[in-house]
């Protein structure tokens, strides 16, 4: 089991991803609805892995990113991103991000994300 931090502006999207980590048998230590929120939330909570969003107010996913690997080169970070954003996802890997998934979320690819990166 996993110490998990959720990063999504919108509060459905963390909500139908914090759920289907509670299923794989994960905790949930903290969520937050933009970058800089997971900045804090990170120092705050130092969980085993990070699920980020790329588009979000005030600090996008990518920055957020490259902010939490400068502090910790170890953080474990899966970004998550619609359809039709290759290249920020390349941006982000760039950035030190492990992994991405694409939105809409599916269970397996969730776990099998969470599983390498943990390397499980």
């Amino acid at each position: 089991m996993a110490k998990i931090m959720v990063v999504d502006d919108a509060a459905f999207m963390r909500m139908m991803l914090k759920d289907m980590l509670a299923t794989l048998g994960h905790d949930i230590v903290a969520e937050a609805g933009n970058g800089l929120e997971a900045i804090k939330a990170y120092e705050a909570n130092k969980p085993d892995l990070v699920t980020m969003d790329i588009t979000m107010p005030e600090m996008d996913g990518i920055e957020a990113v490259r902010s939490i690997r400068s502090t910790d080169p170890s953080a474990k970070i899966i970004m998550c991103s619609a359809m039709g954003q290759q290249a920020m996802i390349v941006d982000a890997i760039q950035a030190g991000a492990k992994d991405f998934i694409v939105k809409p979320f599916q269970k397996d690819r969730v776990e099998l994300a969470i599983n390498k990166v943990l390397g499980v």
